[in-house]
């Protein structure tokens, strides 16, 4: 865990938990349930606008302001890297690739084998629903790497290393494994009574934009995932 002075609680914004904060970028935890940035169809309060308005410390004519590097879905947690420059982001996303991903889901039932990389071309219909297909032409070459961590009442418990970022990816992966995402209303069974996602972005690791440092970032698992299925032995990240 990278460690960083932080702004004392009451400076801190609201609904984010900062990891860590310095001239070029901010590292935060996202609740379930708050958009990574606005889109089209919604303008309600998000990351971005939440991270806007605590940069600039109140003032509305600041040109303080955070760049959206990544972005998760709103029903996923976890942890979100911005960047205070437009350079910073820049370089952020030219070396993506590089960034390691690791994710804590709970899906349905016994997953086998209890390692292995799922990969499929993901394409997206009118519907905003992702899925795969066999025409290479049509879809983005995704992988999905698990590793079963725990099984209990009904529940898998899978450490997800990230390979590629498409949207929706690991939802859909699972899904069409016969294992979707507990809480998962999209791409589930249509009958899930669980009003939050089981998926965590747990750990994230990346080069700094401008000290080319080294930096790993990692959080704890979720009330939701214990009151599941009890406690969870993580592998250090």
């Amino acid at each position: 865990m990278q460690t960083t002075k932080l702004p004392p609680k009451k400076y801190q914004p609201k609904g984010l938990a900062v990891l860590h904060e310095d001239r070029d970028i901010i590292v935060v935890e996202k609740p379930c349930g708050l958009l990574t940035m606005g889109t089209e169809r919604d303008k309600s309060r998000t990351a971005h606008t939440i991270l806007n308005e605590y940069v600039r410390k109140g003032d509305s004519r600041s040109r303080n302001r955070v760049y959206i590097v990544h972005r998760l879905d709103r029903e996923t947690s976890g942890i979100l890297v911005f960047a205070k420059s437009e350079a910073a982001k820049n370089f952020l996303q030219e070396h993506w690739q590089e960034t390691e991903k690791r994710y804590l889901t709970i899906v349905y039932g016994s997953v086998a084998p209890k390692t292995a990389t799922i990969s499929s071309y993901l394409t997206e219909n009118s519907a905003f629903t992702v899925y795969s297909t066999s025409d290479p032409a049509r879809g983005k070459l995704s992988h999905t790497e698990y590793t079963v961590l725990k099984e209990a009442k009904g529940f898998s418990v899978l450490e997800i290393h990230l390979l590629t970022g498409r949207k929706h990816q690991i939802r859909v992966h699972l899904s069409e494994k016969g294992h979707p995402v507990v809480g998962d209303k999209k791409y589930g069974t249509g009958h899930d009574s669980y009003g939050t996602l089981a998926l965590h972005a747990r750990s994230l690791s990346f080069t700094h934009p401008v000290t080319g440092k080294r930096l790993h970032f990692t959080t704890g698992t979720p009330e939701f995932f214990t009151r599941l299925v009890g406690k969870i032995d993580v592998p250090a990240a």
